[in-house]
């Protein structure tokens, strides 16, 4: 008989295979990288979801100058610089007149002539044509004077907009540096985050849906007569305002998102993070300021552009052979090319403030 002992021993291996392995412990990574980052989220925030915050635990110090006073400074930076701001408002208004177009001098005159009916009043200051100017100046703001955009004339708006805030904050943080820059460097080097900053864009406009809901259910309720009923249209408004401060409260720390996807190696999750970090417990007093900017960028536009339609109206009546000049659409692009500039430099000024002082919540 042979032996047993000079048989080959057949080994049972107890080892899992390797790709059982990976496909076990991939969904546990998984599972621990959400639950660190969770951990990390609620480490830096105070708030619970539904607890009360008390006031000890989230207030945070933010040390601003006062309005008018935080007003001055953003004025004296860019008048200091002038001559370069003024060279880059310029070349936004002059490209957006070549590849956008302006708003159109036919409809506005189509719309001034039914508004307008005696040219002479409009420098003696009948209301009436006041009033008119006001509604000529808001269907500008709304686009009502443009004809219909192509797609092309879309997208070359959305790509100067962005180059036009991208070049601001690039000089802007140049200047702040101590740096010299001139407009050629800010327009090459500026783009650099312009695939990010896009993508922090479009996660502001998905948070203006709410009010964009809002502003449908009012065209909605205006058109059925919702608005007749007391009750109804006390309902829609608390709705509407609900819909309202819930984009404002996204888009405080969005807009922050958008000077700090500007530094280098800034990915666009990572900005909105920190973004948020940076408003938590001061999203309110950030919020009054973007409120004052606007506040000031609306009575700007009433200032200067007002004034000039009641111009245009009594210079036209007088002298029908320059009715040809878009003296109101240009001054409206001139308008708003200086409101992207000023409004890039308001908020990245804003945000040097907020970063300064690094205080974190209580």
């Amino acid at each position: 008989m042979p032996s047993s002992k000079n048989s080959p021993k057949k080994k049972t291996s107890t080892k899992k295979p390797t790709e059982d392995k990976k496909a076990y412990s991939m969904p546990l990574a998984l599972l621990g990288s959400w639950r660190n980052r969770v951990r990390n989220l609620l480490s830096r925030r105070p708030h619970r979801s539904f607890r009360r915050t008390y006031r000890r635990d989230y207030v945070r110090s933010l040390k601003l100058p006062g309005y008018w006073s935080f007003t001055g400074q953003v004025h004296k930076l860019l008048w200091q610089n002038k001559k370069l701001f003024g060279l880059l408002v310029f070349t936004y208004a002059a490209l957006t007149a070549i590849l956008v177009g302006l708003a159109s001098q036919e409809i506005y005159e189509e719309l001034s002539d039914s508004l307008f009916s005696a040219g002479e009043n409009a420098i003696t200051g009948d209301l009436g044509m006041v009033g008119n100017a006001f509604v000529l100046l808001g269907s500008g703001a709304v686009g009502a004077l443009n004809q219909a955009p192509t797609e092309s004339q879309q997208i070359f708006a959305a790509i100067l907009g962005l180059m036009a805030w991208l070049t601001t904050v690039w000089l802007l943080r140049a200047l702040m540096a101590g740096g010299k820059p001139k407009l050629r460097d800010g327009l090459y080097n500026a783009a650099a985050p312009f695939l990010s900053t896009l993508l922090v864009s479009f996660v502001v406009v998905l948070q203006l849906l709410p009010v964009a809901l809002a502003a449908i259910g009012f065209s909605a309720a205006s058109a059925t007569g919702l608005f007749d009923g007391g009750v109804e249209a006390m309902v829609f408004w608390v709705g509407a305002g609900m819909l309202g401060m819930l984009s404002l409260y996204w888009i405080t720390s969005s807009l922050i998102a958008l000077v700090v996807i500007t530094l280098p190696g800034m990915y666009p999750l990572q900005a909105l993070r920190t973004a948020g970090d940076l408003v938590v417990g001061r999203r309110i007093r950030i919020l009054l300021r973007i409120a004052w900017m606007l506040l000031l960028v609306a009575v700007a536009w009433v200032v200067v552009v007002v004034p000039v339609i009641l111009f245009d109206s009594w210079l036209k009546s007088l002298w029908s052979a320059v009715a040809w000049l878009p003296i109101v659409p240009v001054t409206m692009l001139g308008m708003a090319s200086l409101t992207v500039l000023w409004g890039a430099a308001y908020i990245y000024i804003l945000y040097r403030k907020v970063v300064d002082d690094d205080a974190a919540p209580a």
